[in-house]
């Protein structure tokens, strides 16, 4: 045989040793798909009371002036595509960059791209997209509020420069167990029909609220809120989905460990009793012969 007892003891041992590593990476995943779906949880109270807010402005002021924003078919089209740094996701990267390219390939302007994660990074430059800039991504639900940070500073620079006037956002949103899909969402400018329902939305005390000093800078600064929280969440859904992708992938490794200990096991125990028979074999041939020669 071309495995020796010694080899497959090797064999096992390095399968056992990964084994605990990818149930480790398992454990790490479920408990951070915990964690980023909480968070995302967390900011309901918050966004309904900018929502609230929001809806206060809108009623004071006609919902096409209020975008603050004039969306032009020629001007150029920023998004945000949220992927991963690292692998053993499956298809989590291939999935949220081709949906991104074919919604920006059907939109009017030239699309200016951010990327979040170094993976979709490739695959969007693969793709012949133009990218502006890289940002990594977040380990923890602690780092994402630096990060959103961070993009709305890159966003806000460029469009106070007039580079573009439309603001998308794709990510992977979780579905049951673990399964995600792709979704976009146009950030700016603000939906007509949106600015509407938010200002139908019935305040919930008696006294109806009055916007203090300047609307306009309170509305933008409602806006900017609205903004944070939809990157958050997007952020924070890609994560959690990013996770769940890992886990599954981590769960097929660890069967397929389970099936790969359970064949060396059968060899092993197999190549070792057929030692333990070669040897009883040589010593009751042994025995024999003696007893012949005594005989």
């Amino acid at each position: 045989m071309s495995d020796t007892i010694a080899s497959l003891r090797r064999k096992i041992r390095s399968a056992g040793d990964l084994q605990s590593v990818v149930r480790t990476m398992k454990a790490m995943a479920a408990s951070s798909i915990g964690q980023y779906e909480q968070s995302v949880r967390a900011l309901g109270d918050y966004y309904r009371a900018v929502e609230l807010g929001l809806g206060a402005c809108f009623r004071q002021s006609e919902p096409s002036s209020a975008s603050l924003e004039q969306e032009s078919e020629t001007s150029a089209v920023s998004a945000i595509v949220f992927g991963s740094d690292q692998g053993l996701v499956g298809q989590f990267n291939d999935v949220v960059a081709d949906f991104a390219i074919k919604t920006l390939a059907a939109l009017p302007g030239n699309p200016q791209v951010w990327a979040v994660g170094e993976r979709v990074y490739a695959r969007l430059a693969d793709a012949g997209l133009p990218l502006e800039g890289l940002f990594p991504v977040p380990n923890s639900v602690h780092a994402i509020t630096p990060l959103v940070g961070q993009i709305q500073i890159e966003s806000d620079a460029r469009r106070s420069q007039g580079e573009y006037a439309r603001f998308y956002v794709f990510h992977n949103h979780p579905q049951s167990g673990a399964v995600y899909e792709p979704v976009g969402q146009r950030l700016l400018p603000l939906d007509a029909q949106w600015q509407q329902g938010l200002a139908k939305i019935p305040w919930p005390t008696q006294p109806l609220p009055e916007v203090m000093g300047a609307g306009t800078g309170t509305l933008r600064a409602l806006i900017r809120e609205y903004l944070f929280i939809s990157l958050f969440r997007a952020c924070a859904e890609s994560l959690a989905s990013e996770n769940a992708s890992r886990l599954t992938a981590m769960e097929r490794a660890d069967k397929n460990i389970d099936e790969l200990l359970q064949n060396l096991n059968g060899k092993f125990f197999g190549l070792r009793q057929s030692g333990i028979d070669e040897e009883l074999f040589d010593v009751i041939s042994g025995f024999e012969t003696l007893s012949a020669e005594k005989r």
